[in-house]
């Protein structure tokens, strides 16, 4: 396993369904190389993704996203 680290938010354009952003974050969860994703109801445009870059790269995950039919962008930490 990698020493990197690196943390991004995306941010999600339309109001969508919990059920939906759940499935985006399991989704998310998914990819070797992805250690969490999370949101929170009182903010639910943006996720917080924890990821190796060493694994995967912010464009899979912004693709992973918008692949659910949603329009999104990284938001760098």
């Amino acid at each position: 396993m990698s020493q990197h680290m690196a943390d991004v938010t995306i941010h999600i354009d339309e109001d969508i369904e919990r059920a939906i952003r759940l499935r985006i974050q399991d989704e998310l969860r998914g990819l070797d190389g992805v250690m969490a994703a999370s949101s929170h109801d009182n903010r639910p445009h943006l996720l917080v993704v924890e990821y190796d870059p060493e694994r995967v790269n912010s464009r899979q995950l912004l693709d992973t996203v918008t692949a659910n039919g949603v329009t999104a962008e990284l938001i760098g930490l």
